[in-house]
């Protein structure tokens, strides 16, 4: 299937940029196998911002990087499924095909920039590659493009950072060039995992701040992946909460936060720390999540819920919704 990056359709602004149909992602261990994405869909439009929460092993991750083509096979596979990128199944391309729009159309923010960053370049020249890569600027013009996205988002001293090498800068810093990298291209979708994990509050107040403003002024889509429902409350527009590799919960991010329905989403949301007058202990959740290799019969949530019945243990419920929610839980009754 062959891929023109300049072809989308007239009225893209009325049509999803992203939908994501029934995927299925496997990962062949020794242990066994291990579903990470089991049936996942959802849809992101132009200028949303949409938020996957769950805690690790929850599956956000993976898909994430199935859309960027970066599933390592082997041990991973993407069973079923596909990803339409403007109507076209990302799944089906071939490598070439697929570094078309990978850090072009599609450009993603990594969770640690240090591992993400290569050492032995400068912060200038790895921002500048994906400009000769993607744009075919000459190596000056690359550079002098750098230069101003390192001043479009935040770094202070641009030209000295240019110059400087990864481990010269402090995590925050670090973001901001991965971020700038992300940038470089001007993408039509910028996925964020985890961008804020390894920073302090004060930075990672700064970083939501310069993406929220990216996708207003830029209208970029922006799918923002963390375990962090505080995160959620600041960037997100729609909210999908993910648990053992399904989707558990999801909603409009206001009605979430006023109402969450599901029991593990009532456990995030209930562990953001608060400023309150009583100080008490903060909720959690008990259990830890599975092993990606146990089988669990029925609701893969039932050993952590308060909530379980032997219905819970006996069969996986559906998703129902309710207005604007959907929810799969039994304790909703059946779609």
């Amino acid at each position: 299937m062959n891929y023109d990056p300049q072809k989308t359709p007239k009225d893209a602004q009325q049509k999803p940029i992203l939908e994501v149909r029934h995927l299925c992602v496997d990962f062949h261990t020794a242990e066994g196998t291990v579903h990470a994405i089991n049936d996942l869909s959802y849809t992101l439009m132009p200028g949303e911002k949409q938020g996957i929460v769950g805690e690790s092993g929850s599956g956000k991750s993976v898909s994430s990087l199935a859309i960027m083509g970066l599933i390592p096979n082997p041990p991973g596979e993407i069973v079923s499924g596909q990803i339409l990128f403007h109507g076209t199944d990302l799944t089906k391309l071939s490598d070439k095909e697929m570094n078309k729009i990978r850090g072009d159309k599609i450009s993603m923010i990594f969770q640690e920039p240090m591992t993400s960053l290569n050492p032995i370049l400068t912060c200038g020249s790895q921002i500048a590659e994906s400009l000769v890569l993607h744009r075919g600027m000459k190596k000056k013009e690359a550079l002098s493009e750098a230069l101003r996205l390192m001043q479009e988002v935040g770094i202070a001293s641009p030209e000295k950072r240019m110059k400087e090498y990864p481990h010269q800068l402090s995590g925050g810093m670090k973001q901001r060039v991965m971020i700038a990298m992300a940038l470089a291209c001007e993408p039509e979708i910028l996925i964020c995992d985890e961008p804020t994990t390894a920073l302090d509050v004060t930075i990672q107040a700064q970083i939501l701040d310069l993406i929220r403003k990216l996708n207003e002024e830029k209208g970029m889509s922006v799918l923002m992946i963390t375990h962090d429902f505080g995160v959620i409350r600041e960037i997100s527009d729609n909210v999908i909460v993910m648990y053992t590799g399904k989707v558990v919960e999801r909603a409009p991010a206001d009605v979430i936060f006023k109402e969450p329905l599901h029991p593990y989403t009532k456990g995030l949301i209930g562990s953001i720390p608060r400023i309150t007058k009583e100080r008490g202990r903060l909720e959690q959740i008990e259990g830890m999540v599975p092993n990606p290799t146990e089988k669990i019969e029925g609701c893969t949530f039932w050993p952590r819920c308060p909530y379980a019945t032997e219905q819970c243990r006996k069969a996986d419920p559906p998703t129902v919704i309710l207005g604007m929610h959907q929810v799969k839980c039994w304790r909703y009754g059946e779609a």
